[in-house]
């Protein structure tokens, strides 16, 4: 799969100008996204009222996918019936990173059980009785990212290094 496309936020009023501004490597970002602990996951209702929660969740670099599980009946696949659109963001506000894209609930039990692999390989060397029955108990969500963006809050990088990121169709 084809690295996203990285390119300059449009942000001159923080100081964002093409002199001087170095792109973030995608590198940077998968890094984060692989190694994320918790990642604050923001829907909207069809109503237009947003939601944003934190989950725990898988990044494939290779597939270029997140994947989260959520119950049944929570606000956020409540949310995701109506508006499929989601925005997914780092547990961190110094290394700030987010993607947008739009999300569908995974209903191949091969591809469920893929996830829930990964999810129990991630999180298992933390909490030791975690399995993949957990995650199968729950809806898997899987999101297809459109961008990302990333700004680093030291003032070395700030205005230097924000870098948005255009993924293939």
């Amino acid at each position: 799969m084809a690295e996203p496309v990285a390119e300059m936020p449009y942000m001159p009023d923080y100081g964002v100008q093409a002199q001087g501004w170095r792109p973030l490597p995608w590198s940077w970002a998968a890094e984060r996204l692989g190694a994320g602990r918790s990642y604050w996951v923001v829907t909207v209702s069809g109503a237009g009222a947003p939601h944003a929660l934190p989950v725990w969740g898988v990044w494939d670099d290779d597939e270029q996918r997140f994947a989260f599980s959520c119950g049944p009946r929570s606000r956020k696949a409540r949310n995701l019936a109506a508006n499929p659109r989601v925005a997914v963001a780092l547990d961190d506000t110094v290394e700030c990173l987010s993607l947008q894209g739009s999300a569908e609930v995974v209903t191949d039990d091969a591809r469920r059980q893929e996830w829930a692999r990964r999810y129990v390989g991630k999180y298992q060397p933390l909490f030791a009785d975690l399995d993949a029955a957990f995650v199968l108990a729950h809806l898997v969500v899987e999101v297809t990212p459109a961008r990302a963006v990333a700004v680093i809050e030291r003032e070395e990088d700030f205005a230097s290094r924000p870098t948005r990121w255009r993924f293939a169709d």
